[in-house]
């Protein structure tokens, strides 16, 4: 099924189901009023939502269900927040080989490299992105993104794996330029690192079928730059470690509660024909081919589409679509 959250004047917005063709909606209000409700009590919540996401679609492709479609509206993106609009825990990484990826200290690969973020306000898919300088080094990071359940302390991979909920797009936005000086001082980056926006949808991972494997997804990210193509990456690949890796390295120090996003860092791939799903890859690229980075980050007035597409050709998560905007022109969404 695929779930969304409508603006409404609240932190946390109205949970929706959103048909397969992202085509229209349905209020989930006899259901759940928050998607936090429902990952809270996913057994008994879920299989009613999926009944509700069942009749909308027969109702779409049908023409049957008079009272339901009534009551149906037309998707709009640009009323969505994000699917989970805050979060208790907002953690990404580094999952892909990239010319950027941090080194691993043991030299093998093996150990994930992970930061905390903010979860306490994420953008909408459609939001300005406010950002007060440019020469912050402004950068998009296009990923995918998993939502969980509860999944226990020293949980396995596969363990892991199980307590997967909802698949989604992100938007990491990155400062680079503020980077070097926050990692300088031993910490994780928290200023360089500001609010992340999501895709409109979050979908069941039976919504992708086969390309949900052995915890990758193996679709192809676009990123577009000033309505310019400048990323199809293939997120199964390259993906060093996949979500239950991710999410067991996080549980062998502690255990996660409904709720939690887990992100794998910008989708990269080895072969550069893929093109890039951040800037700061392209930049890595172009030192290690020129000996000098050349491509320049964004600009106020940028902007920036990532969308994914499934085997048939249709939008899976609907799609990111945003501008750079100067901090004081944003002051009403803040």
């Amino acid at each position: 099924m695929k779930l969304a959250t409508y603006k409404d004047g609240s932190r946390d917005g109205q949970l929706v189901v959103v048909a397969r063709d992202l085509s229209v909606a349905h209020y989930a209000t006899g259901i759940a009023h928050r998607l936090q409700q429902v990952l809270d009590d996913w057994n008994f919540l879920s299989p009613q939502l999926q009944d509700l996401y069942d009749a909308l679609n027969r109702s779409r492709d049908s023409g049957s269900g008079a009272s339901l479609a009534r009551n149906a509206f037309p998707f709009d993106p640009r009323q969505c927040m994000a699917p989970l609009p805050r979060a208790y825990q907002w953690v990404n990484g580094s999952a892909y080989r990239s010319p950027q990826a941090p080194p691993d200290p043991g030299g093998k690969g093996s150990s994930p490299a992970l930061y905390q973020g903010a979860s306490d306000d994420f953008w909408g898919p459609c939001d300005a992105v406010p950002c007060a300088s440019e020469a912050n080094g402004i950068d998009f990071e296009a990923e995918v993104a998993v939502i969980t359940g509860d999944v226990r302390l020293g949980a396995s991979p596969a363990q892991a794996l199980d307590g997967v909920r909802l698949l989604l797009l992100a938007n990491a936005l990155c400062l680079r330029q503020l980077l070097p000086g926050e990692m300088a001082q031993g910490f994780g980056p928290l200023q360089s690192c500001p609010n992340t926006a999501f895709s409109p949808v979050a979908v069941t991972t039976d919504e992708v079928g086969a390309a949900w494997a052995q915890g990758r997804l193996d679709l192809t990210l676009q990123s577009g730059w000033n309505g310019r193509t400048v990323g199809l990456c293939e997120a199964g690949t390259d993906m060093r470690f996949h979500f239950g890796q991710l999410i067991a390295h996080l549980c062998q120090t502690r255990r996660l509660r409904a709720g939690a996003i887990i992100g794998a860092g910008a989708v990269s791939n080895l072969d550069a024909s893929h093109g890039y799903s951040c800037i700061a890859d392209k930049r890595a690229r172009e030192t290690l081919q020129d000996g000098t980075p050349l491509s320049e980050f964004m600009k106020f007035g940028d902007t920036i589409r990532i969308e994914m597409k499934g085997r048939d050709g249709q939008s899976v998560f609907g799609a990111i679509e945003q501008e750079i905007v100067p901090l004081e022109l944003a002051t009403a969404q803040l």
